[in-house]
């Protein structure tokens, strides 16, 4: 007797069962898609593979030794692992490919890289850094090949820039954007005609907090943190036009609480606390802020996660240069 594969094979063609292939709409083209299309919370991060304190470009690594800012390579990955499993655990971590040999100091600090014009509906196009920090220059090619390799459009403005750490969406074509240390005022005005966004500028003068992202913070679409202390009174004006500020002090922002980043309910900001000596100033600066971020967090529905970055503060550097938002799905959901 034939086997029962056997027999089958035998079956004529006649009584073999066709089954026709899938149809493909030709009137109806798919949708690009790229990672920003997901409806789960995505980011870019870049593994702290070419990582290093070598050439101090801000005054934060100027204040610090060679000898302070030396980055202990196995403590560094450690801390970079624990804030990656905890935002892919609870939504889509892309990994910024290393070029070989790369010795860009600074690739980890992927928020400076580019921004995800989030009001685009296609949310297809990245605005690319444009370098004030000449260590940083080569980190735009790398950029630009990444990107459109994932299906993006590019943009690299012809005026100083520096990506989404300095260029805050606050909701709709409303964004906020920083100007005067490393990026140009010029920057966004180009934006604003190409692309139909709303920008408030503000003007930065302080040098310890030099990008955007120090000293304001979007937590809703309709409340943002900000350091008032830094802002101009019409700049203030125009920001109360279109969110409700909840005001930090300057002595709350310098330990980075504006660095932070939302995911969900969750507030993830930095902490080195249990590094720091009780009864000094940095601790006392360092429990203000983690205290003040408590307040915060539990008065608009949220929980804080902390995370200790030591070794990238050695750089000059918190959470939230960590992380780039390939979107911002989290603001979509209101939690009171």
């Amino acid at each position: 007797m034939l086997s029962s594969k056997i027999q089958i094979n035998k079956r004529s063609a006649a009584t073999r069962k066709v089954i026709p292939k899938p149809l493909l709409d030709s009137s109806a083209p798919s949708r690009p898609w790229n990672l920003s299309h997901l409806d789960v919370p995505t980011f870019l991060m870049c593994p702290p593979i070419s990582y290093s304190t070598s050439e101090p470009n801000n005054i934060w690594m100027e204040d610090l030794t060679e000898s302070e800012r030396k980055v202990e390579p196995k403590k560094a990955y450690r801390q970079f692992q624990a804030l990656y499993q905890f935002l892919s655990s609870r939504g889509v971590v892309q990994l910024l490919p290393i070029p070989p040999d790369c010795a860009l100091q600074d690739l980890v600090f992927t928020a400076n890289l580019g921004l995800v014009l989030e009001h685009l509906p296609s949310k297809d196009t990245v605005v690319l850094a444009n370098y004030q920090s000449m260590p940083r220059i080569g980190e735009t090619e790398v950029g630009v090949k990444f990107f459109q390799s994932m299906g993006y459009k590019t943009i690299v403005p012809k005026t100083k820039f520096e990506g989404e750490a300095e260029l805050k969406h606050l909701y709709d074509n409303v964004y906020v954007g920083g100007y005067g240390l490393r990026s140009e005022k010029e920057t966004y005005d180009q934006l604003e005609d190409q692309f139909g966004m709303k920008i408030i500028k503000v003007r930065e003068t302080d040098p310890y907090l030099y990008h955007l992202d120090c000293s304001i913070f979007p937590l809703t679409y309709e409340k943002t943190v900000v350091c008032t202390q830094l802002l101009n009174s019409s700049e203030i004006k125009e920001l109360e036009g279109h969110t409700e500020i909840i005001d930090v002090s300057r002595e709350e922002a310098l330990p980075g609480l504006c660095n932070s980043v939302r995911l969900g309910n969750f507030l993830l900001n930095g902490s080195h606390i249990h590094e720091l000596k009780r009864g000094t100033e940095a601790y006392r600066l360092e429990l203000d802020k983690n205290r003040r971020l408590e307040d915060i967090a539990a008065d608009n529905g949220f929980e804080l996660a902390l995370f200790n970055l030591s070794e990238y503060q050695k750089g000059g550097a918190a959470l939230s240069c960590m992380v780039m938002h390939l979107n911002r799905v989290s603001y979509q959901h209101r939690l009171l």
